[in-house]
C-alpha cells in the first residue's frame, strides 16, 4: 500500500508483485493455479520504471484472481533465454503455464486490464465478473 493511500488521500491500491527469479520462475509461473503477469524490467530502465505503479494496481485489482509478479533480468538469465525476452520492459501474459501474450513497451493499465479480462479470465469487455 502507498503512503498516499494509507494516509487516506488517494483511492489507489498498491501491492507489491512477486518477485520472480530462474529459481522460483517454474513453480509461479508454470505451475501457477491462476494466470500470470510477469513484468520483465532490468536496472536503469526509465520505462520500467513508468511502469511500477501500474503494475501495483493491478496486483492489487486482480488479487487472488491473477498472480502479478516481476522479473529481474539480470536475475533470470534461463527464463529470459527461455522465453524469447530481448528488451525491457516486456508484459507476459501467462495462462495455464504457457504465454498468450505479450506487450514490449509501455501501455496504460486499461489496455493491460483488457488482455487480463479478455485473454487471462475469457471475460467479455465491459463484463466485471466481481459485480456477479
Amino acid at each position: 500500500m502507498g503512503i498516499l493511500n494509507w494516509l487516506g488521500i488517494t483511492g489507489d491500491c498498491e501491492k507489491e508483485p512477486v518477485a520472480l527469479n530462474d529459481n522460483n520462475f517454474v513453480d509461479e509461473v508454470r505451475r501457477s493455479k491462476i494466470p500470470v503477469v510477469v513484468d520483465v524490467w532490468s536496472n536503469g530502465c526509465a520505462p520500467c520504471m513508468q511502469l511500477v505503479p501500474t503494475i501495483r494496481r493491478l496486483a492489487c485489482k486482480y488479487e487472488g484472481r491473477v498472480k502479478i509478479a516481476q522479473l529481474n533480468a539480470g536475475a533470470a538469465p534461463k527464463a529470459l533465454s527461455k522465453l524469447g525476452v530481448r528488451g525491457t520492459p516486456t508484459l507476459l501474459f501467462f495462462k495455464d503455464g504457457n504465454v498468450v501474450e505479450r506487450v514490449v513497451g509501455v501501455r496504460g493499465q486499461h489496455y493491460f486490464e483488457e488482455i487480463i479480462d479478455e485473454d487471462l479470465l475469457g471475460q467479455k469487455p465491459g463484463e466485471n465478473a466481481e459485480a456477479v
